[in-house]
């Protein structure tokens, strides 16, 4: 029991040292109670390898171990004793002197300047070298050392753009935006990263618990696994042994490999993908919107995944531009079938479970998979190989291979009809692809229709064809392809939206997957503001944060009037994180001018000044903060003001069809008409893949009087956009007005 005070029986010191005695202890037994439950902190890993020394041995010397590292002698790869490099007329020279490292080459202006390299970035098959600025920037040098034995064509100096050449003053010169390490890399090769962006000063104070990936970067802040494991005060109340996230998915699975079809299948299916979810985290094309990231949580809490985007991947899904790994592996067979990326990989090393085909027959009998009757190659030769049949690579960063996670069955057919690549002819390269198809025919036999095909569908919807509309809907319904699949091409649904084909969309919106939600939500961008109203405020409560960012800023355009009190309420708070989630990125000139755009749409004319402006300040070559600066300006009647930034825009990125393009809208609102015909031809001819450029400038032909031009104009559009409506239905005009009914009979019947 605790004693009870009276001043009736102490004199007042004693009273109050006894008090102050009793106040300590209650403060002693608190706190033990606090640390129990407070938020778990990073406790580094030395705290971690007192009980866990075999795996911090696999993790030393891992790439996650070597991430990132402070240049010194035993860190540092390169050859900075006098090495001199020259590379498309400029000179860098590396030296070192008492155990501190420097590269004397080009500023930001063009001048020599000698700089320290602060830090190491990366280990093999390259390293790259970070140098620090005032402002708090880390800034990766575009000269990499090439770390592969000299008998492998490493043991060099490279340059990372040996095609292009970045200029300074150009994005991707290594002073530029885009070789900003606090951005474009930090949050991935250390633990806890904190990016510590101020707007206002445009400087950087980042910070992380530490340098590299260590334990706490996949496995979450451990203090509270610590208290448990040390069983201090308050430890039995602590669940699931304080692991932030508990890695269990792999826990009591065993795979069971089918006699008939050679394949595994797993004892049970997972209830989670938190490991998944981990990994993806940097092993994806993916922006942030958020940095209150919890580990183990789904991806799209914090960051928006880029679907198989043009550009980034071929049609058929094979990645294309650097995507890393999880778009892919989001297609394949194995994601589906609850394969983890530690089913193949050890964890802690990161080196595969077995070497060569021995790590696929885990899980596929060697009998019907690891023979000539199978791969029809002979036996330990490239053609024998599974990874170089179903999982090709591609060189990204010059001499770095990263290998297709998809794992699909090759399809020259698709080479034939897609123009895409195909395992077969990576290797076969003084082949053609239809002996490709003909040895897959011989081999293999009649094949069976799978989720590979639709990226027929996926091309036609691109080129705006409308026979692919049925097919779309099919395979956008089928759960028999992946997900991401499934969501990029609904993702091309838009311009085919009618009201019998909204229904597609709408049961999209509740769609089992995130992401088929996610592109959902995007494809309604051009209904209106009342559809919008309509079928987006549920998806304000959507259980995943990347879905409902999106609904809201699909929604920030809606009248007032459509909306009751409570959902004014309602769209007011998830307004305020929307725009937290574009200030995360605030040091970006495209969060900024998005940032615009909601501050425009909100009436915050001024506010959306600043951001356009700071966009352009922070990168000058961002066309779309030109753009949507100068649209600000003509829709508050200064029109003068919008061509002026426009000419702004274009004195830096005189080749810019967008910048031609507003610019010659602006002179059409001026009434320049002989100017802004100029403009629009310019960015009808910069930018031949974009239809709605050439057909403006026939409109605006038109409306000075040449119509004759104006339809060779829309013609020759034609050809290059054989599907595009708008071009087709301006031929059917224009050729009533001169009298060619025949030809616009025809075409009307093409319209149709």
């Amino acid at each position: 029991m605790l004693k009870t005070f009276s001043t009736r029986d102490h004199d007042k010191g004693s009273f109050l040292k006894s008090f102050l005695s009793f106040i300590a202890l209650s403060l002693v037994f608190v706190a033990g109670h606090i640390n129990a439950f407070e938020s778990p902190r990073y406790v580094g890993r030395e705290s971690c390898k007192a009980c866990h020394a075999e795996q911090d041995v696999l993790w030393s010397g891992s790439h996650h171990d070597l991430a990132m590292q402070t240049a010194t002698a035993e860190t540092v790869l390169g050859d900075f004793n006098d090495a001199v490099v020259s590379f498309a007329g400029r000179t860098s020279t590396f030296t070192n002197k008492d155990a501190n490292y420097f590269v004397e080459t080009e500023d930001v202006d063009g001048d020599p300047k000698k700089f320290e390299i602060k830090y190491t970035f990366g280990v093999t098959p390259l390293q790259q070298y970070l140098i620090e600025f005032p402002d708090g920037r880390l800034q990766a040098l575009g000269i990499a050392w090439d770390s592969r034995p000299a008998e492998e064509g490493g043991n060099r100096w490279f340059h990372l753009y040996p095609d292009n050449s970045p200029q300074p003053g150009d994005p991707l010169h290594w002073t530029g935006i885009e070789q900003t390490w606090n951005y474009q890399c930090a949050e991935c090769h250390s633990t806890n990263l904190k990016k510590g962006y101020d707007t206002q000063s445009n400087q950087y104070k980042t910070s992380w618990s530490e340098i590299d990936v260590s334990c706490e970067a996949c496995h979450g802040p451990a203090s509270s696994h610590l208290l448990w494991a040390e069983k201090k005060q308050g430890w039995d109340k602590i669940a699931d042994m304080g692991l932030t996230v508990n890695f269990d998915e792999r826990k009591d699975v065993a795979w069971i490999i089918d006699a008939d079809s050679g394949n595994a299948i797993r004892s049970k299916r997972p209830e989670t993908a938190k490991e998944l979810a981990v990994c993806a985290r940097c092993h994806s094309r993916r922006g942030l919107i958020s940095e209150d990231y919890e580990h183990g949580k789904p991806l799209l809490d914090t960051h928006s995944l880029s679907l198989l985007e043009e550009g980034l991947y071929f049609p058929d899904g094979q990645i294309k531009d650097e995507v890393y790994v999880y778009g892919s592996y989001l297609q394949s067979k194995m994601y589906h079938t609850g394969v983890t990326c530690s089913d193949c990989h050890e964890a802690h090393t990161l080196k595969l479970r077995a070497e060569g085909n021995a790590v696929c027959l885990q899980c596929h009998a060697a009998d019907k998979f690891n023979h000539p009757g199978h791969h029809h190659h002979a036996m330990d030769t490239a053609g024998a190989s599974c990874v170089d049949c179903h999982m090709p690579e591609t060189k990204y960063m010059v001499i770095d291979p990263r290998r297709d996670h998809s794992m699909r069955i090759p399809r020259p057919d698709l080479s034939v009809s897609l123009n895409v690549p195909n395992a077969c002819n990576r290797c076969h390269t003084d082949q053609s692809n239809e002996w490709a198809v003909e040895k897959m025919d011989k081999w293999y036999g009649q094949r069976e229709i799978d989720w590979q095909d639709s990226a027929v569908i996926l091309q036609a919807a691109r080129q705006g064809n409308p026979k692919a509309l049925p097919q779309i809907e099919s395979w956008i319904g089928s759960e028999a392809i992946p997900a991401i699949t499934r969501a990029t091409l609904l993702g091309e649904f838009a311009p085919y939206l009618s009201t019998s084909s909204l229904n597609l969309v709408v049961s999209a919106l509740y769609d089992e997957d995130p992401l088929i939600r996610l592109s959902a939500v995007r494809t309604l961008a051009d209904t209106g503001p009342g559809i919008r109203q309509q079928l987006l405020f549920s998806m304000l409560d959507d259980p995943v944060r990347a879905v409902r960012l999106e609904a809201t800023r699909l929604l920030t355009d809606v009248p007032a009037s459509l909306l009751t009190q409570q959902q004014e309420e309602k769209l007011s708070k998830a307004f305020k994180d929307y725009e937290a989630s574009l200030k995360v990125n605030a040091d970006r000139p495209e969060a900024l001018s998005q940032l615009g755009v909601f501050y425009a749409e909100q009436g915050r004319k001024d506010e959306a000044e600043t951001s356009y402006q700071r966009a352009i300040s922070l990168d000058k070559h961002f066309s779309g903060a030109y753009i949507n600066l100068a649209d600000l300006f003509a829709a508050g009647e200064q029109e003068t003001r919008a061509a002026d930034i426009l000419k702004q825009g274009l004195a830096v990125l005189p080749d810019d069809p967008g910048l031609h393009h507003s610019l010659g809208l602006s002179y059409i609102r001026a009434k320049r008409h002989e100017e802004a015909l100029v403009e629009l031809k310019k960015a009808a001819r910069l930018a031949p893949e974009n239809a709605h450029y050439p057909f403006v400038y026939a409109v605006a032909l038109h409306g000075t009087g040449d119509i004759k031009k104006a339809i060779s104009t829309l013609e020759s559009a034609l050809l290059k956009h054989p599907y595009d409506g708008q071009i087709i239905q301006a031929l059917v005009t224009y050729y009533r007005e001169t009298g060619a009914m025949a030809k616009a009979a025809k075409m009307a019947d093409r319209l149709k």
